[in-house]
């Protein structure tokens, strides 16, 4: 079940004690319990009506009410009525250890109940494992306080100890986990999502980029593009030192990732505009290879642009840019100048005969 679902289901039933609270200030504990009574049968009545279902935990809660607000009348003493939260949230309390540390978990089978066809994931199970032992822990600690109340406090500090401060820590922890969800999922949402493939480049589904890094060896597509001007030059980009990947060395012309449901052509306009500010050019496919390191695999797509363009920088993400003739290449091979995704791709450039050494 929902947290919020929670919520909704077991709030309803304590309204007859919050009203009870208040109706006593103002009119005394036998009219208080007959206000109490009548909210609750009222509430009964109204969720029979409106939700076409019987409220067990309301009746409950109304007759316990009822019992305990009758001993204390009887007897003529407080106490028994005002260990009645107490009571009633030890009765939360227990169901909520139950499910959280046994493997009957009630609250998993009332969810069957208010939400038809629920289906939960291995790991939408645990986070609500994981709230039903935090909510277990901190409505323990407050029926602790309660009862102690109840014997040692003033009729006021335990009116609000049993009654306000249990609504006020509902609130502020489902507050919490609310903010905390939201704050998870845009910062899901910023992450950024790569598909994974196999070696003939299939999609077999999608994982995040920093799980992909991190030396799992989850096969992934990237782009790469060569522009060559008309004198044969190869236009090359520095990577800047701050880059955890070969940080300070000269690699292709435009390199990145491709993100989840983009085709191959659009990631790579859309890298070429990022790094060098490239825009409305033809490229055209030359090969595919598979590229592994110590921290990632790469199924690494090679397209090839003619161009002759003075680049610049377009962003941090780009040190320097400039063309390189073969012949500057060939002196500065091995010397840890290029990358060695570099230095393998000019050499299939360099058999297929695309440009001549000069």
């Amino acid at each position: 079940m929902g947290r919020l679902e929670l919520i909704k289901k077991l709030l309803p039933g304590f309204i007859p004690l919050f009203i009870f609270i208040v109706a006593d200030e103002i009119w005394g504990t036998r009219i208080g319990l007959y206000v109490a009574v009548g909210t609750g049968i009222a509430e009964l009545t109204w969720v029979g009506f409106k939700e076409k279902r019987f409220d067990s935990f309301i009746l409950f809660d109304t007759f316990l009410l009822v019992i305990l607000g009758g001993v204390s009348i009887f007897l003529k003493n407080d106490i028994f009525f005002k260990l009645k939260p107490g009571l009633i949230e030890l009765i939360l309390v227990a169901i909520l250890g139950v499910s959280a540390f046994s493997r009957l978990n009630i609250i998993g089978q009332m969810s069957k109940r208010y939400i038809k066809d629920i289906q939960m994931t291995d790991e939408q199970s645990q986070l609500m494992l994981k709230n039903l032992r935090i909510m277990f822990f901190i409505f323990s600690a407050h029926t602790v306080l309660v009862f102690y109340s109840a014997f040692y406090m003033s009729n006021g500090a335990w009116a609000f100890i049993s009654g306000g401060l249990f609504y006020i820590i509902f609130g502020a922890y489902f507050l919490f986990e609310f903010l905390k969800l939201r704050w998870k999922g845009h910062k899901k949402v910023k992450d950024e999502w790569l598909p994974i493939v196999d070696i003939e480049g299939k999609i077999l589904g999608k994982a995040p980029r920093k799980l992909v890094h991190n030396g799992e060896k989850i096969l992934h597509p990237v782009v790469h593009l060569h522009i060559l001007n008309n004198s044969g030059s190869l236009l090359l980009q520095k990577r800047p030192k701050t880059k955890e990947v070969q940080p300070g060395k000269w690699d292709s012309s435009v390199g990145g990732h491709v993100a989840f449901g983009e085709p191959l052509e659009e990631s790579l306009k859309r890298e070429a505009f990022e790094e060098i500010g490239l825009e409305n050019f033809t490229a055209r496919f030359f090969n595919i290879y598979k590229w592994d390191t110590d921290v990632e695999s790469e199924l690494v797509y090679i397209f090839l642009a003619n161009i002759s363009f003075n680049f610049k920088v377009h962003n941090n993400e780009v040190d320097e840019v400039r063309y390189w003739s073969t012949y500057e290449i060939e002196k500065n091979l091995g010397k840890n100048i290029f990358t060695p995704n570099l230095e393998y791709e000019y050499a299939l450039l360099k058999k297929s005969g695309i440009f001549k050494i000069h």
